[in-house]
């Protein structure tokens, strides 16, 4: 049986978990600021939506016939290395063997591979962001496409109650220098929880943005079905511009719609989706959403999808209120017996597990397994166990090889192998 763990105040974060089928009348909102929505033309042509990274070719994506997992282990990644509250891992675009880990405090922080014993201060945020909310603080970080000419690397961030969404530049010295920063979007956060957070290129180049809902509990404002609202969103703007805060793609669903609707809006009908990922080799969005009271979800996220909250929970009604109609049902859910967090995680392509390749990896922040969810050809999902851990499973991981990382919440950070 595993030891039972000590849940610190702080570790809520993305945790909708913790919400129970009410709404959280006693947390107070944050004080109202304006909300930029910045004039936005557009130029792009129509591209996929899948990232691949730019070292690997189309060879390394092809997804096996069959899945047939085995036993696995976890391994120290960086052993003597522990981080404060660790929230997400990512790679940059250049040739160098190094990893990058997110802090909520504002810390990020450089970890060379071949000498993974020391960490290097890469950006220092500590001083600009808001940490007074459980789930706020510095939650993304995602580099641009062709960072080794560039040097352009991109935040999701808290500050005086909204999320800014901004640019720095590194010139070649660590740590950034905090006045190249360039604010593309910044919205409103009326509560201080379900934040989203996560940032991601797209091989459309086009920059990808969750946010939640907007916090409480039940999303009392209705934000995730507003379409004047960022709030409880998929966003995708296109960052390769000067001249503006960002552009937008012609193709997105919204663009040209008229009125007050957002023209940044991918997707809607989110409560939390704290984690989404590309998977190249099927050409697939996938997005983990965190659950109210009941079910945790994983869905397909499609352009102009809406996914239903807060008027559905995964696939049980919730919430009484005006009816939607094809709204997207989950590709999968589990109920809270088997975990109250779900943590999206990445499919695996890298070399070290044959046997995952393919395999949508995941975990659950509370209960901390980490499950394998496997598509067929029709895109029907079939869950796998792999591991029952002891871990905060905040986030999942992957470097320029394609191999995955579980980001421990208490500090330490991991990698998975096939037992021998």
């Amino acid at each position: 049986m595993k030891p039972v763990k000590l849940i610190v105040p702080l570790l809520a974060l993305m945790l909708a978990a913790c919400n129970v089928n009410q709404k959280d009348d006693d947390m107070e909102p944050l004080p109202p600021t304006g909300t930029e929505n910045p004039e936005t033309p557009v130029e792009e042509p129509e591209t996929p939506a899948a990232e691949t990274p730019s070292d690997r070719d189309d060879d390394d994506f092809t997804v096996p016939d069959s899945f047939q997992p085995e036993e696995y282990r976890l391994e120290d990644a960086f052993p003597g290395l522990t981080f404060k509250e660790p929230l997400a891992l990512t790679h940059d675009e250049t040739d160098e063997d190094t990893v990058y880990v997110v802090e909520r405090h504002g810390l990020v922080y450089s970890v060379s591979l071949e000498d993974s014993q020391e960490k290097a201060v890469y950006l220092d945020l500590s001083q600009v962001v808001d940490i007074s909310g459980q789930e706020m603080g510095l939650l993304g970080l995602a580099f641009h496409p062709q960072y080794k000419d560039n040097g352009y690397l991109f935040v999701n961030y808290t500050k005086e109650g909204k999320t800014f969404i901004s640019r720095f530049t590194h010139e070649g010295v660590s740590p950034v220098d905090l006045s190249t920063e360039k604010v593309l979007l910044s919205y409103d956060q009326p509560f201080s929880n379900h934040n989203g957070g996560s940032l991601l290129f797209g091989e459309d180049r086009y920059l990808y943005i969750a946010s939640g809902d907007g916090g409480s509990g039940g999303d009392p404002e209705d934000n995730a079905q507003n379409l004047e609202s960022y709030l409880g969103k998929l966003l995708r703007i296109d960052v390769d511009t000067e001249d503006q805060a960002y552009l937008l793609p012609e193709d997105n669903p919204f663009k040209g719609q008229g009125g007050n609707i957002l023209e940044e809006i991918y997707a809607y009908g989110l409560r939390n989706p704290w984690k989404f990922s590309f998977d190249p080799g099927r050409n697939l969005l996938i997005a983990a959403d965190v659950g109210q009271g009941e079910i945790e979800e994983i869905d397909l996220i499609e352009s102009g999808g809406n996914y239903g909250w807060n008027r559905f929970e995964g696939t049980s009604t919730y919430e009484e209120g005006s009816s939607i109609e094809n709204h997207i049902p989950p590709v999968y859910e589990y109920p809270h017996s088997e975990g109250k967090s779900i943590t999206g995680g990445f499919t695996y392509y890298g070399d070290d597990m044959d046997s995952l390749k393919g395999a949508y990896i995941y975990g659950d922040f509370i209960s901390g397994r980490i499950w394998a969810l496997w598509f067929d050809s029709d895109l029907k999902a079939e869950n796998h166990d792999l591991l029952d851990t002891d871990l905060m499973i905040s986030s999942f991981g992957l470097d320029k090889e394609g191999e995955i990382y579980i980001i421990d919440f208490q500090g330490k950070i991991y990698t998975m192998k096939e037992e021998d």
